[in-house]
């Protein structure tokens, strides 16, 4: 499947970071998959999107089954077709159970309440979580991952990650990825191999949710350099202000449906300025309503696909922090 809006194809000639970042995704996730390697323009953010994902869905606390559920119910609330394809096939390899029989189970379907509040931040169920303390920061991870690589998925990718849309022969299909993609789920994994992949970063106030978990801290804090730094290195600092005092007074709600409230926010800029803060205001808040007009825009001030895949990233990655904000309540 082809990534939407690179102007060109990614990387034949991989570097070193880039080999060991692929190698070590194909031996423990089972396969390169798109969400991953939509990033290989900026590597050190596919090393940090990588490392977030395998320290807490996939080498964390707390069973595969249940982080799989807060995934695919994360992926729901944000409208995230291929992300829900993609991970009710996981949760198949992780359990032979999908989606739909999760809510049925009286032990996973917490799990999905759960994470399908964590739009509301005054919902009751988010101080009360149903997972433990020490579990606690494989599954926020988990979520805020989700709510980033949605985002990212939204903008970038197709549909879905399998081959039919619908009937028996997606059916076929999806039992025949998750038999593919069980063999690296089940699979012993040992946490905090990947955070070699960057160089060790201060963990941000508002992350600390992860300190009881070292692998988990480590990731994020090292995912959170990478994403500051290609945000800064892209986007004007005006920009990246306006965007950030905007999501701190998000709520979670989908935004409104015309564009006024982008107008009253970006009209002031000058034209470059303007087509960054468009992007990054619907990426953070908005992201199924970035279409290639948007695209066009930004790259006509920003070319390569190192500045989209840059932006995109700050973006996504500001709306997931500030969903973040309100999640670790339970276990404070």
């Amino acid at each position: 499947m082809s990534i939407k809006y690179l102007k060109y194809a990614l990387p034949l000639c991989k570097g070193d970071l880039l080999r060991t970042i692929l190698s070590q995704i194909r031996q423990e996730f089972g396969a390169e998959v798109e969400p991953f390697t939509l990033h290989q323009p900026v590597p050190e953010l596919l090393a940090g999107a990588w490392m977030v994902c395998r320290e807490t869905l996939l080498a964390g606390n707390g069973s595969r089954e249940a982080k799989e559920v807060v995934a695919t119910a994360v992926s729901t609330i944000n409208q995230c077709p291929y992300c829900v394809d993609a991970h009710n096939m996981m949760l198949l390899g992780a359990s032979d159970s999908n989606y739909e029989a999760a809510l049925l189970n009286a032990h996973i379907s917490p799990f999905a309440a759960w994470a399908s509040a964590t739009r509301t931040p005054d919902s009751p169920i988010l101080l009360t979580p149903p997972f433990s303390a020490e579990e606690a920061p494989a599954f926020i991870g988990t979520a805020l991952f989700f709510h980033y690589i949605n985002r990212m998925a939204t903008i970038l990718l197709g549909k879905s990650p399998l081959p039919f849309k619908a009937g028996i022969p997606k059916m076929v299909a999806m039992r025949m990825a998750a038999w593919f993609f069980g063999r690296a789920i089940h699979r012993p994994k040992q946490s905090g191999t990947s955070l070699t992949l960057l160089p060790d970063a201060a963990l941000p106030d508002d992350l600390s949710w992860a300190t009881p978990s070292l692998e988990i801290a480590g990731a994020y804090a090292r995912f959170a350099r990478a994403v500051e730094t290609a945000g800064a290195a892209t986007l004007p600092q005006e920009v990246r202000t306006m965007v950030q005092h905007r999501v701190e007074q998000w709520n979670g709600s989908d935004t409104m449906l015309d564009f006024s409230w982008i107008a009253r926010n970006v009209d002031h800029l000058d034209a470059s300025k303007k087509s960054a803060g468009h992007l990054a205001l619907l990426t953070a808040l908005a992201p199924y309503r970035v279409n290639e007009t948007i695209i066009h825009d930004f790259s006509l001030h920003y070319p390569g696909n190192g500045q989209l895949v840059a932006a995109l990233a700050w973006s996504s990655f500001t709306a997931a922090r500030r969903i973040g904000s309100w999640l670790s309540n339970g276990h404070t």
